[in-house]
C-alpha cells in the first residue's frame, strides 16, 4: 500500500546560525520529528565557527576552515533555510520580519543571532573601522587587508582577553608577510584587566615577543582612515582598526517586547524567555537564574537542551532545564601556534596546547564537514525489473530537471491535430502561442515547477520568473497570470500560512512586470508545485526561433549551471555559497533584458533543454548552423567543478542525446544542463552586438556573446 508523506502542523524556526542552532540542526537530521517544519534565516549560506577565528586571522587556517556549511546542513535536516537578516519579531502575531520578503509565521521560535561589537557612539568607527563581531564580515575584510602588500599598520580596541588573542593573531600574521609596521591594543581602562594575573602576564610577555603595543587607561576620541586618535591627543597609526570592546546586542531585539538585560534576552533554565514560544541560546541570551560571560562553550552545551525541549513543546513531553558549568576550560591562541590554558586557576601554554586546541576545533567542525549519509529509500521485495534502472541512483531533480525529454514532448506534439482556428498561429518550437484578438496580438504559455528548495517564498518567486520568461523572450508586454499549486499536506493553518507566502511573493514578480495574477487553482499533493500561466501582449511582431539570419551573432543573458547545482543541492554535495549564487541569479529578471534585445532576429529563454537544446531550436526554426565558443559560455560558480565531478541533472542524458557529436567535458556538459530561470538567449544583428551587450552589463546582467550563426544544414560545432 503507498504511504503518503505526513501532513506538518507546526513551524519551528530559528533565528540565526549560531553554534547551538548548527548543533540543532545536526541533530534534527539525525532524527526529525514527524509534524514539524523546521526553518533557518540566517544573513548568509556560511556560519563561522568562532574558535577557529584567531587561527585564521594567524594565518594558520584557510577562510572557508572556519565556516559551517548552512545551505547543505538544512538541506540534511529538511529544513528550509532563508537568506536574509532577521529585523524583527512579534511575539504577538508569532511572525518574524526578513526584509524583502513576507513576515515568517512561527509556532516556536529561538534566537542565536551571537552579538557585535560595533560602536555606533565612537566617531569614525562605523565608516573606518572593522567591528570583530559579526565575524563572517571581519573574517572577510582581514582576508583582504592580509593578503595586500606594503608595510600595515594594525590597532585593536578593547582590552579583553578577546582583544589580546586577536592583536597577537592580527601581528603574526602581518610579520610572516613581512608587513608588520605598529601593532597596538587599546582600553579606556587596564589591558587585560578582568584576567587573572597569570593569564596577564603570559599575554603581556606575548605581546613583547610580537611587538604589540599596549595603550590602556586612554579613551579613544575617534577613528579616521590611518589612524586612531586618543582623547590625550595621542596618534596611533592603523590601517585596519578593528573593536573587541564590550559585546552589544542587536538593536531590532530590543523592539521585540521580550524581557531584556542591558539588551540581551533574559531566559530561564529551560532557555525560554518571558514568552514561552520564544527560546534565545548563544550570545544573544542572558542566563536570568546563573548569569555567564559571553562564550561559545555554553552554547555548545545549550544545544542539547534546546532540541530536547523544543520538540518537547511539540510532543507535549516534559522540558529539562540547563545547567551551566562553573567554569570552563579556556584555550586562548598565542599567535603563532602556540596556546595559553587556563582552568581553576591553572596555566599552561605552548606549542602543545595549540595542537589540543586544534584537534578539539577540528573535531568541532568535522561533524559539519562530513555529514552522516542517509539511508535511501528501499524497494520492495518484488518489482518490475527495470525499476532500479528507472529510478536511477540519486533523487529526481526539480525544476527543470524534472521534466520530460525533448523526444517524449516532439512525439506527443507532433500527434496533435493542427490548429483549426484562424486566429491561432501555429509558432512551431516556441514554447508560447500566439493568438490574434481583433488588432491585439496576445501570447499565452504555461510552466510549472517541482521544488527543487524548502522555501515557498524562493520557489514562488523562481517559478514566477520562469513562466514569464517565454512571453519576455517573444518580446511581449507581460498581462495576467493564473496560478496552478500543489501544496505538500499541511495542516490547515500552515495551509493558510504557505499560500500567503508563495501568493504574495509572485504577486509582487508578476506586479513588478507589469502583470496581475487573475486567480488560479490548488490542489494537495505528495510534494510542493508551483505554475503559471501568463498571457502577453505583443506591441509588434512577435520574436520568434524562426527569424535569425546568416552572421548573426549569439547572446547569451545568464550563465549556465543550475541544473547541476541543484541536483548537488539535493544529494548534498554542492557548498552553500554555490547554490545561493545560483538562486540569486534565478531570481534575476529578463524583462529589461528583453527590452533591450526586442530588435533581435530571434530568441528564446534557455530552460529545460539546456543552452544546446534550445540554440538548435533556433537553428532548425531558422534553417542554420551554430558554431558555440566554449570559452566564451559563461557558468555559475561551482558548476564547472561540480559538473568535473560527474555531477548530473535527472534530464542531462536525454538532452545530451540532442547532439551526440559534440565532445564532452566538464564545461562542455554543462550546454545540456537544464536551466531553471535561465536567460534569454538572443540572435542579433554582428553590427550591433556590441552595443546590445554593453547595455545588458551596464543593466546588471552577466551577459556574454557565445557564438555566431551561419548558413548551412542546422546544428552545433564548438570552437
Amino acid at each position: 500500500m503507498h504511504s503518503a508523506p505526513l501532513p506538518a502542523t507546526k513551524d519551528v524556526v530559528l533565528i540565526g546560525g549560531g553554534h547551538a542552532h548548527a548543533l540543532l540542526l545536526l541533530k534534527w537530521g539525525m532524527r526529525p520529528l514527524a509534524g514539524a517544519r523546521l526553518t533557518v534565516i540566517n544573513p548568509g549560506p556560511t556560519a563561522p565557527y568562532s574558535g577557529m577565528l584567531p587561527g585564521f586571522v594567524a594565518g594558520h587556517y584557510q577562510r572557508d576552515d572556519l565556516d559551517i556549511d548552512l545551505v547543505k546542513l538544512a538541506r540534511f535536516a529538511g529544513a528550509r533555510v532563508i537568506l536574509g537578516a532577521a529585523t524583527g519579531l512579534d511575539p504577538q502575531a508569532h511572525l518574524i520580519s526578513v526584509p524583502g520578503r513576507p513576515p515568517i509565521a512561527y509556532d516556536l521560535a529561538s534566537l542565536d543571532v551571537g552579538i557585535t561589537s560595533e560602536m555606533p557612539d565612537l566617531p569614525g568607527f562605523a565608516a573606518h573601522g572593522i567591528p570583530a563581531k559579526p565575524l563572517g564580515a571581519f573574517a572577510q575584510s582581514w582576508d583582504q587587508f592580509r593578503h595586500a602588500s606594503g608595510p600595515a599598520n594594525i590597532a585593536v580596541i578593547g582590552g579583553g582577553v578577546a582583544g589580546a588573542e586577536l592583536v597577537l593573531a592580527m601581528a603574526h600574521a602581518l610579520a610572516q608577510r613581512g608587513r608588520l609596521g605598529q601593532a597596538s591594543l587599546i582600553d579606556s581602562g587596564p589591558v587585560l584587566g578582568q584576567a587573572s594575573p597569570e593569564v596577564a602576564k603570559r599575554l603581556r610577555r606575548a605581546f613583547t615577543e610580537l611587538r604589540v603595543s599596549v595603550v590602556e587607561n586612554t579613551a579613544v576620541e575617534r577613528v579616521a582612515p590611518d589612524a586612531v586618535h586618543l582623547a590625550d591627543g595621542r596618534l596611533v597609526l592603523s590601517d585596519f582598526t578593528t573593536g573587541a570592546a564590550g559585546a552589544r546586542p542587536h538593536d531590532w531585539i530590543a523592539e521585540c517586547g521580550l524581557e531584556l538585560h542591558q539588551g540581551f534576552v533574559t531566559v530561564d533554565e529551560t532557555l525560554q524567555s518571558s514568552d514561552p514560544d520564544v527560546y534565545a541560546v548563544g550570545d544573544c541570551a542572558h542566563l536570568g537564574f546563573s548569569p555567564r560571560p559571553k562564550a561559545g562553550v555554553y552554547a555548545v552545551r545549550q544545544a542539547p537542551i534546546l532540541y530536547h525541549n523544543l520538540r518537547a513543546r511539540l510532543t507535549q513531553d516534559p522540558l529539562r532545564r540547563y545547567k551551566p558549568q562553573r567554569d570552563y576550560l579556556k584555550l586562548i591562541s598565542l599567535g603563532r601556534k602556540e596556546a595559553l590554558g587556563d582552568r581553576f586557576g591553572l596555566q599552561f601554554s605552548g606549542p602543545l596546547v595549540w595542537g589540543w586546541k586544534d584537534r578539539i576545533d577540528q573535531n568541532f567542525m568535522e561533524q559539519f564537514r562530513r555529514l552522516p549519509a542517509m539511508d535511501a529509500a528501499k524497494l520492495p521485495a518484488e518489482h518490475t525489473h527495470d525499476l532500479p534502472q528507472v529510478l536511477g541512483e540519486k533523487p529526481m531533480c526539480g525544476g527543470c530537471g524534472a521534466k520530460t525529454g525533448r523526444g517524449a514532448l516532439r512525439a506527443s506534439l507532433g500527434a496533435l491535430a493542427p490548429a483549426q482556428r484562424p486566429d491561432v498561429t501555429p509558432l512551431p518550437g516556441d514554447d508560447a502561442a500566439l493568438v490574434q484578438i481583433g488588432a491585439a496580438r496576445q501570447v499565452i504559455s504555461t510552466d510549472h515547477l517541482r521544488a527543487f528548495v524548502q522555501d515557498p517564498v524562493m520557489m514562488a518567486r523562481i517559478a514566477a520568473l520562469h513562466a514569464l520568461g517565454d512571453i519576455w523572450a517573444m518580446g511581449a508586454e507581460p498581462q495576467v497570470a493564473t496560478a496552478n499549486l500543489i501544496l505538500p499536506r499541511l495542516s490547515p493553518a500552515l495551509q493558510e500560512r504557505t499560500l500567503s507566502e508563495i501568493m504574495a511573493a509572485a504577486g509582487a514578480v508578476f506586479q513588478q512586470a507589469g502583470a496581475d495574477i487573475v486567480g488560479g487553482h490548488t490542489s494537495v499533493g505528495d510534494e510542493l508545485s508551483i505554475g503559471f500561466t501568463v498571457t502577453g501582449l505583443c506591441p509588434d511582431a512577435p520574436v520568434t526561433l524562426a527569424g535569425a539570419q546568416p552572421g548573426d551573432v549569439l547572446i547569451l543573458t545568464k550563465p549556465i549551471g543550475s541544473g547541476v547545482i541543484m541536483a548537488a543541492d539535493m544529494s548534498g554535495e554542492a557548498r552553500g555559497e554555490w547554490v545561493a549564487a545560483a538562486l540569486t541569479l534565478m531570481c534575476q529578471p529578463q524583462g529589461e533584458a528583453a527590452r533591450i534585445l526586442s530588435g533581435a532576429h530571434a530568441m528564446t529563454d534557455v530552460t529545460g533543454f539546456g543552452l544546446a537544446g534550445h540554440l538548435l531550436g533556433i537553428c532548425e526554426a531558422s534553417g542554420l548552423a551554430a558554431r558555440l565558443e566554449l570559452s566564451q559560455v559563461p557558468v555559475m560558480q561551482g558548476a564547472a567543478e561540480l559538473s568535473g565531478g560527474g555531477i548530473r541533472s535527472s534530464l542531462f542524458a536525454e538532452n545530451r542525446a540532442i547532439a551526440p557529436e559534440l565532445p564532452g567535458g566538464a564545461k562542455a556538459d554543462l550546454l545540456f544542463d537544464p536551466q531553471t530561470a535561465g536567460g534569454l538567449l538572443a540572435a542579433v544583428s554582428a553590427d550591433a552586438a556590441d552595443a546590445l551587450l554593453a547595455q545588458l552589463r551596464s543593466a546588471g546582467y552577466p551577459a556574454a556573446k557565445i557564438g555566431s550563426l551561419a548558413a548551412g544544414a542546422p546544428g552545433l560545432t564548438l570552437a
